[in-house]
């Protein structure tokens, strides 16, 4: 009798002791949620500070590079303690990458912040790859930006909902070398024929590049009956009657294009690298104060202008996001509501570094700051604002983007 209570008793305390340690143990081991946010700002920056934050972008312009190595990075790491590492990789590449971890189940990864729009954007949004909504969170965003703005409540016609926040402004140029051409076309159809009379001297990136995609909607917006309808949700009976036209202008073109069309550069880097070369007279791309950087670090020639079309160039807005999974969420809203800053977006317009138009209303800023802005010389090849934004498109729905791409490689590229 004694002996089986003593049994009893010993089993109870065994059972009391592990199951004790094994509570202990789950809270010890307890998975830290890592991107659950408070929405204290004081506590954000302080979960930030001793950490390091993972900028993922496009690597491809040294101005660019320039500004977040030399003059955000130090600033971000003085202020608020946050180190930033900066990670130049094409959208479309981290993007997969991350579609890849979430098949993988990966909760912790690499990436904190991403610079995306457009059709990446939709992908990654739809694919529950983001982190948000958190633009709420961040003061500069609410200080400063034009929260009611259709390009700061939409990418490329889809719906944001504070999944991304606007970092830039940019409008598409294109850049031509004067003592070459003395008047630049202002029309599809007046390149189309100077494309005709100047064999080999041009041709745009193979899409889906960027700028090479920018380009085929420039015509689709110059030949399109009712452009305002790609603003609509995608209606493929439409754009395959007026796509048509679309194929007609670019393979009129084709044979007359350098190397006759039979190879396109791959990237606005190869087309800018034949524009310096002289083997083409003009380039083009998003970022209408590209060129003056460009005179001004000896890579174009004195002589190069840019222009845009009569009826308008197309511009948007590109933003910064946060991957579902990053390693360092509070560092990440802090680097993003840094960059949303009037100072760090004023020096992004200099052509010290990058030039671009900020992503802030000017109607929200300080006195001081506006004068600075209006101190700023964007360079002696960029147009005035006031030419730029009465000649502003708008961008087409992400869908019509995706078709247009496709299209353009069955319907060009292998004809």
């Amino acid at each position: 009798m004694r002996k089986s209570r003593l049994i009893n008793s010993i089993m109870l305390v065994l059972i009391l002791i592990l199951t004790g340690c094994t509570s202990g143990n789950k809270e010890e081991t307890k998975p830290i949620e890592k991107n659950t946010l408070t929405s204290d700002w004081k506590d954000i920056e302080a979960n930030a500070r001793g950490t390091k934050v993972n900028f993922y972008l496009w690597g491809g312009d040294e101005g660019i590079n320039r500004y977040i190595d030399e003059w955000v990075a130090p600033r971000l790491k003085e202020q608020f303690g946050v180190e930033l590492k900066r990670y130049p990789m094409d959208a479309t590449e981290f993007i997969n990458k991350l579609m890849t971890e979430k098949k993988a189940n990966k909760t912790s990864g690499e990436m904190d912040v991403l610079w995306v729009n457009g059709e990446n954007f939709k992908t990654a949004k739809q694919q529950e790859l983001l982190l948000g909504p958190f633009t709420e969170k961040l003061p500069n965003f609410q200080q400063f930006v034009d929260t009611e703005s259709d390009d700061i409540k939409y990418d490329f016609g889809f719906p944001i909902e504070g999944y991304e926040a606007p970092w830039g402004k940019v409008q598409f140029v294109f850049a031509y070398d004067s003592s070459k051409i003395a008047n630049p076309p202002r029309s599809i159809d007046e390149l189309q024929e100077w494309v005709r009379g100047n064999p080999g001297k041009f041709t745009y990136p193979a899409p889906p590049d960027f700028t090479g995609s920018a380009f085929v909607r420039h015509v689709l917006h110059e030949k399109s009956e009712n452009y305002s309808a790609y603003l609509n949700d995608f209606d493929k009976s439409l754009i395959e009657s007026e796509s048509k036209q679309v194929w007609n202008v670019l393979n009129d073109m084709k044979p007359f294009l350098w190397r006759e069309g039979k190879s396109y550069p791959q990237s606005i880097s190869q087309l800018e690298q034949l524009y310096k070369n002289g083997e083409v007279w003009m380039t083009m791309g998003y970022d209408e104060a590209n060129a003056s950087n460009l005179i001004k670090s000896g890579e174009f020639p004195e002589t190069t202008k840019t222009f845009i079309l009569d009826k308008g160039t197309l511009a948007n807005t590109h933003f910064l996001a946060i991957p579902y999974n990053a390693p360092n969420a509070n560092g990440a809203l802090v680097l993003i509501n840094y960059l949303l800053s009037p100072e760090a977006q004023l020096k992004k317009m200099d052509l010290e570094y990058w030039g671009e138009m900020m992503s802030l209303s000017v109607d929200k800023l300080s006195d001081e700051d506006k004068k600075v802005m209006e101190s700023i010389d964007r360079g002696r090849a960029t147009l005035s604002q006031e030419e730029l934004s009465s000649h502003r498109a708008p961008e087409i729905g992400a869908d019509y983007v995706q078709w247009l791409e496709r299209g353009w490689i069955e319907n060009v590229a292998k004809k």
